[in-house]
């Protein structure tokens, strides 16, 4: 691929054909203010945040420059600084100010631009706040809408459409009115949504946030149980429960993308009912019995079926939460006991 060369504020940075400016400033731990952009998407530019200067060109948002061999990019000015700072002073105004309740807190984009640009309250007292009292959504089981939070950067919109291909909520209504929604304004729950949550990972604010949701103190890399793609996962950890799950971004796999299992699914391993000792039947009651005794009862009802009904009346379905090494071993032992009827709920 074609590499150019090009200065960012007196810093000379190399980029490939195609690039944009915003991208390769991120990349080159510049920063640029920006709310609607997403490295996943493709560039929207509603924001207006990520203003900048091309030298001999003038003022344009830089997620939807393209890079040109030796171009000078200008990110910070006075003209460039005030153009920010209305923009972002008229999302603030209009925006949730009890910070510290929402769930998004000290992880908010829109925080984020604030501390970086500077707001003042005197200048914010100025301007006419809109009273936004909509209700929240709670419909879906994983998480929740808050649209007094939305700040319309159409991140969510962009997921559902050109990641999943289902395209469950649009922009709706006009003008002070527009917000995110669904087909005939319904609740999400009634919607076609697949519940998948890659529009909650990339919301920027506290608009989607997770039912329950709780900070992890720390993380443990692994593989999602669900089914037999691999998809790799991080597991956030509090004490002894896990609280969240994240896709791996660096697995081939599935590249941080998750299903509605492999994202929220994960409530049973905590779950006071699950099993974690052997049931076996003794006088029509379930008691609790070593891993010999259940291994030795299922061995003596196998040889019972088989002598009886021939090894064509065994049969085994497996888990797709076993490793490939286990799936293996399990088909052979069934075929080593002359059946053939094996089955996988993978079945990838």
């Amino acid at each position: 691929m074609d590499k150019i060369s090009f200065t960012i504020d007196g810093l000379k940075v190399t980029a490939n054909a195609g690039d944009t400016i915003l991208s390769v400033a991120l990349e080159h731990r510049i920063y640029i203010p920006h709310l609607c952009y997403h490295p996943d998407l493709k560039p929207f530019g509603g924001c207006r945040l990520c203003m900048i200067e091309i030298e001999g060109r003038g003022l344009t948002i830089s997620c939807k420059a393209p890079v040109e061999e030796g171009m000078v990019v200008i990110t910070e000015s006075p003209e460039i600084n005030k153009m920010r700072r209305i923009a972002a002073e008229l999302l603030i105004v209009n925006h949730y100010s009890e910070c510290l309740q929402c769930a998004q807190n000290t992880n908010c984009k829109l925080q984020e631009i604030a501390a970086y640009i500077g707001i003042e309250e005197g200048r914010l007292q100025r301007l006419k706040r809109t009273a936004r009292d909509l209700p929240l959504d709670h419909s879906n089981p994983f998480f929740i809408r808050d649209p007094n939070k939305c700040v319309l950067c159409g991140i969510c919109v962009r997921t559902c459409d050109e990641i999943n291909g289902v395209s469950a909520i649009s922009f709706a209504f006009r003008g002070l009115d527009t917000r995110i929604s669904t087909l005939m304004d319904k609740p999400i729950g009634e919607s076609k949504c697949e519940s998948c949550g890659e529009c909650v990972v990339r919301c920027p604010v506290g608009a989607l946030v997770p039912k329950n949701m709780r900070k992890p103190e720390r993380e443990v890399k692994s593989i999602c149980p669900y089914c037999g793609s691999g998809c790799g996962i991080y597991l956030g950890i509090r004490g002894d429960q896990i609280v969240s799950v994240r896709g791996d971004r660096d697995n081939a796999v599935n590249k941080g993308q998750l299903c509605v299992k492999g994202r929220f699914g994960y409530d049973f391993v905590n779950h006071p009912d699950r099993l974690t000792t052997p049931l076996i039947k003794r006088d029509g009651t379930f008691v609790e019995a070593t891993w010999d005794e259940a291994l030795d009862l299922v061995a003596t009802k196998f040889k019972e079926a088989q002598d009886k009904y021939g090894p064509e009346a065994l049969g085994g379905i497996s888990s797709a939460r076993v490793t490939n090494e286990e799936a293996y071993l399990f088909q052979k032992l069934l075929r080593s006991l002359g059946t053939n009827s094996i089955d996988h709920c993978a079945r990838l």
